[in-house]
């Protein structure tokens, strides 16, 4: 298999005249995982503090986890 690349293996890495390279940081947020629901990181935080007591959580048992 490495005999199908031997010819382009070893050249030089391409850098583009006409568009700049992004930036270490862009690139990382194309990968970055996304909120797919907005808020609610907030709102589990907020329920967190709304059901914390001496830094242990109290779940009520009618409530759905």
């Amino acid at each position: 298999m490495t005999d199908e690349y031997e010819d382009i293996i070893n050249l030089p890495h391409h850098v583009s005249l006409r568009h700049p390279q992004m930036s270490l940081h862009d690139r990382a947020a194309q990968f970055a995982p996304f909120a797919a629901v907005t808020g609610h990181g907030d709102a589990t935080h907020e329920m967190e503090q709304t059901h914390t007591v001496d830094d242990e959580l109290i779940f009520d048992d009618d409530e759905d986890i």
